[in-house]
């Protein structure tokens, strides 16, 4: 038997052992799943190192040509990593936060720029485009994008015997946020759908590709 069809067979077997969880939770499932992940993380590790890691070691700690400040900056990344090792320590867990707090504020701002300049921007001009074009579609969209963040805003009012304020909507907010739920489930009932097609076609593409490979195909 040569490699190539055992590949084949791996695969059938593993194919199995996860569609196996339309049975229920079962032990050929976890087992599928478990060595899944564990590859996963290891072909992940594998790339780290090579891709990001040795690179970056290589070009600053490591080269020969480099000055002071760039082999300070190249011992950054090890210096937060070693501070996120050292919080799982109790005595100096706290040391972690710095290097926490370094690594969620970059991510943050990041996230930022990303939303506005890739996705309300390109929005907002797509929105304008579509209602200067296309008068109804663009109307819909208009108004799908403000309900749905309607929906999302929440305004107390304080109602009279009331200490503190409650999350109560106004009438008129009530009902742009109605419309917007009914947007957000429409949305995610299609993307759900698609899921499901998605993963139906790849199984169905992956049957028909073992079975051809065991046929000789």
């Amino acid at each position: 038997m040569s490699p190539e069809q055992i590949a084949v067979w791996v695969g059938f077997a593993a194919t199995l052992m996860i569609f196996s969880y339309v049975l229920g939770d079962n032990f050929l499932y976890r087992l599928a799943l478990y060595v899944f992940v564990g590859l996963a993380a290891g072909f992940v590790t594998i790339i780290t190192i090579q891709s990001a890691i040795l690179p970056w070691l290589n070009s600053t700690i490591l080269a020969p040509d480099a000055d002071l400040l760039v082999r300070i900056v190249g011992l950054v990344p090890i210096v937060l990593a070693l501070l996120l090792l050292i919080k799982t320590s109790p005595r100096f867990g706290r040391l972690g936060n710095l290097a926490l707090a370094f690594i969620v504020g970059i991510g943050t701002a990041v996230a930022v720029v990303g939303a506005v300049s890739g996705t309300l921007l390109p929005l907002t001009n797509a929105s304008t485009t579509l209602i200067v074009s296309d008068v109804a579609n663009g109307v819909i969209v208009l108004l799908g994008v403000v309900s749905t963040l309607v929906y999302f805003t929440y305004v107390a009012r304080r109602v009279p015997g009331q200490v503190s304020p409650t999350g109560r909507r106004g009438p008129f907010v009530g009902a742009v946020s109605m419309i917007g739920k009914g947007f957000i489930v429409a949305t995610l009932g299609a993307l759900y759908g698609g899921a499901i097609l998605t993963g139906l076609t790849i199984f169905s593409e992956r049957i028909a590709f073992i079975i051809a490979r065991l046929s000789g195909g």
